[in-house]
């Protein structure tokens, strides 16, 4: 393991512990002592995923991150969600058991974990995954989440308490009139 400091080839393992299906390794440099962190992930096979042109790509948990991470910019998600949601998605298609999986299979998987996690992450993705034709398209699909209800997950964009409606006579100024 190259030191990311210094590019020295050797390093020592000084603590190691197991993280959900990774395993977390603090290390240290042999060559000028900076101490660094990796993680190591069991590679289980190569998932293949069909594309709608009919060519196979081995799967990229990172290019799944990467579209994860666009559709929830700038959204109030806890930290390590992306990565927990690219995990299991992961695992969710080892489980299928099948070497070859569609594209739209995974698009599918990502757009229900992402209605559940944050409505605004899904309808980004869904916009660009679905290509909606025309708004009355992409309206029926807002329309659709309305009709639901909020994400349990989703973390509020202002904190309960801080946001009144702009009724006066509900809302006294700070001298107490009105």
């Amino acid at each position: 393991m190259k030191c990311p400091h210094c590019n020295h080839e050797d390093s020592k393992v000084t603590d190691s512990r197991d993280v959900d299906d990774t395993i977390r390794r603090r290390r240290q440099c042999l060559g000028c002592g900076f101490r660094f962190t990796t993680y190591e992930r069991i590679h289980t096979g190569n998932l293949v995923i069909i594309k709608k042109d009919q060519r196979r790509e081995v799967f990229d948990r990172e290019k799944l991150a990467t579209g994860i991470r666009k559709a929830c910019e700038k959204r109030p998600l806890p930290t390590g969600t992306i990565e927990k949601l690219v995990d299991d998605i992961e695992s969710e298609l080892l489980l299928l058991g099948r070497a070859e999986i569609p594209s739209s299979a995974v698009g599918e998987i990502l757009m229900d974990r992402l209605k559940e996690i944050d409505h605004i992450a899904y309808i980004r993705f869904a916009s660009v995954y679905r290509d909606f034709a025309d708004i009355t398209s992409l309206k029926r699909e807002v329309d659709t989440l309305v009709s639901g209800r909020s994400p349990a997950s989703q973390l509020p964009l202002i904190p309960e308490g801080e946001f009144s409606t702009p009724d006066r006579r509900k809302r006294a100024s700070p001298s107490g009139r009105l």
